[in-house]
């Protein structure tokens, strides 16, 4: 797994531990990190993939109301609260690396998410997962194009 999947997986899992456990950001890095250092304390993350994923979480929240709002607009039928816990924080860490690394061409975030979503979400959520962010994708190109 190359290093940027891995990073956006740990962002991913972050942003589930914030939300199911209703932690702070502060809170979900400490415990995060530290369960997984080895048993002398030393981390077995290599530092650019955790700082790439503490990127990913730091934009996801603070522009959780931004990025929720999106998933809303561009996800027919579904409030956010409503979706299933990994796709709705899959989501949010997809589009949070659309909104903070627009340099990053929207189909590898996209194509990234997906895999992602095959490890860990159900089988029936790639397509819905797809045709979110395609949505979000367009919006936000749209958006700076104009």
């Amino acid at each position: 797994m190359g290093t940027r999947r891995k990073s956006r997986e740990l962002a991913m899992q972050m942003l589930f531990q914030a939300d199911l456990g209703k932690q702070s950001s502060e809170d979900v890095q400490k415990s995060f990190w530290n369960a997984r250092e080895d048993e002398a304390g030393k981390a077995t993350i290599d530092a650019d993939t955790q700082g790439f994923a503490e990127d990913l979480f730091r934009v996801a929240m603070v522009k959780q109301e931004e990025i929720d709002t999106l998933l809303e607009e561009h996800a027919q039928n579904w409030r956010v609260a409503r979706m299933a816990a990994v796709d709705r924080n899959l989501l949010r860490m997809a589009v949070a690396e659309m909104i903070g690394y627009p340099s990053t061409p929207h189909p590898i975030i996209i194509n990234e998410a997906l895999e992602i979503g095959r490890r860990y979400a159900a089988p029936e959520s790639v397509n819905f997962l797809n045709g979110v962010l395609d949505a979000v994708a367009r919006a936000l190109m749209a958006k700076r194009l104009a």
